[in-house]
């Protein structure tokens, strides 16, 4: 029996744009909420979100309940960590501070199973093979694996073209804040010199037959990309909603007239 196929995966595959959110409040519920809205992917925040192994598993298992496939980012590049990812039964990936072409094909091997990569062989104990349900893991996991490296510093727009084409590398995925600190505007996203960055890099992974993936917090920003050609985008996060419409509803209840 061979591993499910990843939607996401088969969707870019497709020429479909998959839309979903950022998950970082670090709970299940959240996760839950997201995966019924209609979004195509959740992604779970294992960089800068209060988030552990289980933690992130139940949130998986949440996510399980809607329609949306679950993705998630590991906190750092190392193959120990990618290994428990996967293992969760996560077949997308986003690894972030990719600089490198050495890097990113580090990356690719962490997340394919001999001989392709390294990635250690004990699916029988692993949610991604069911317990042991799915005997086939080792040889039909490899290409359900769907792998974005992030670009996030000045070094990584300059070795864009050599990451985007490591092979095993679906898609490059662009963080904007950091490339807006690393270019000595942080904050500043909006930046005439981070969002050429970003355009630039648009081109050159698409000249690579690459996907771009990105996330931006705001509708307008988020048309933008999607009109430069954005493939895998998330529309903000659950944490930035929740505190924007509690904010919202505190200034309503100022706003009421006193007894």
């Amino acid at each position: 029996m061979p591993v499910p196929s990843n939607p996401i995966k088969a969707g870019l595959d497709a020429g479909k744009r998959q839309m979903g959110l950022w998950i970082a409040l670090g709970h299940p519920t959240s996760a839950e909420i997201a995966s019924k809205a209609g979004f195509d992917f959740c992604l779970i925040d294992g960089e800068h979100a209060p988030n552990d192994i289980p933690l992130v598993l139940e949130q998986v298992r949440a996510i399980g309940c809607g329609t949306a496939a679950a993705a998630a980012r590991v906190p750092v590049g190392e193959t120990w960590i990618i290994k428990q990812y996967l293992d969760l039964g996560i077949q997308t990936l986003v690894v972030p501070m990719i600089d490198t072409p050495e890097q990113a094909r580090e990356t690719v091997r962490a997340t394919r199973y001999p001989p392709e990569g390294n990635r250690g062989v004990g699916a029988a104990m692993a949610r991604a093979s069911n317990f042991g349900e799915i005997a086939d893991v080792a040889t039909t996991a490899n290409g359900e694996i769907c792998l974005f490296v992030q670009t996030e510093s000045k070094a990584s727009v300059a070795n864009i073209d050599a990451i985007a084409a490591v092979e095993g590398v679906d898609g490059v995925f662009i963080g904007p804040a950091d490339l807006a600190a690393d270019m000595g505007v942080p904050g500043q996203t909006g930046h005439p010199d981070v969002q050429a960055a970003v355009k630039h890099c648009f081109e050159r992974i698409h000249a690579a037959g690459k996907k771009v993936g990105i996330i931006a917090f705001d509708e307008r920003q988020v048309r933008a990309y999607v009109d430069n050609g954005a493939d895998f985008v998330a529309v903000g996060g659950d944490t930035a909603l929740l505190g924007k419409a509690i904010r919202e509803a505190a200034a309503f209840a100022d706003e009421l007239p006193g007894l």
